[in-house]
């Protein structure tokens, strides 16, 4: 891993905490099967979302403000319109980095961030990219709204 090439690389490799915004208990959701495999790999996750009280055994928080405790990653699996909402709570908290999943940019969220000193990352995926840089061979996802493994080429997966 060169850090210093990579910055992806170096976020990940600095994060312990990743609290989830818009993570579901529901497991066909992609926030669900994200942050089960970042558990998997060593990350503490933190569920944020106001509809649940636990997910992957862990106590669910309705808002950011409300974490016992500092966040390295906020994950957002939001609307793009709630973004800038998620990203001033992200400030108010302390958090080190703003992560958009796959769909989600926000320019003026993300400028303000970055004025703010956060590192954002937009339209891009925390599994694959940790999944990436650890050496997997595949990239699997599960494609929203079809529940069957893809590459990221889009063929069958195992």
């Amino acid at each position: 891993m060169k850090d210093a090439s990579d910055p992806i690389a170096e976020i990940l490799r600095g994060s312990k905490t990743i609290a989830v915004v818009g993570l579901s208990a529901n497991p066909a959701r992609p926030s669900h099967e994200v942050a089960k495999y970042l558990q998997r790999v060593g990350y503490r996750i933190i569920p944020v979302n106001p509809r649940e009280t636990e997910v992957l055994g862990e106590k669910a928080y309705a808002r950011l403000e409300d974490l016992p405790e500092k966040v390295d990653i906020v994950d957002v699996f939001r609307r793009t319109k709630e973004v800038a909402g998620v990203v001033d709570s992200a400030i108010r908290i302390g958090a080190k980095v703003v992560w958009m999943q796959l769909g989600i940019e926000e320019r003026a969220a993300a400028e303000k961030a970055r004025e703010k000193g956060l590192v954002v990352i937009e339209d891009a995926c925390l599994l694959v990219e940790d999944r990436r840089r650890r050496g997997g061979d595949r990239e699997v996802f599960r494609e929203q709204g079809e529940g069957k493994n893809k590459t990221k080429d889009n063929k069958e997966g195992r």
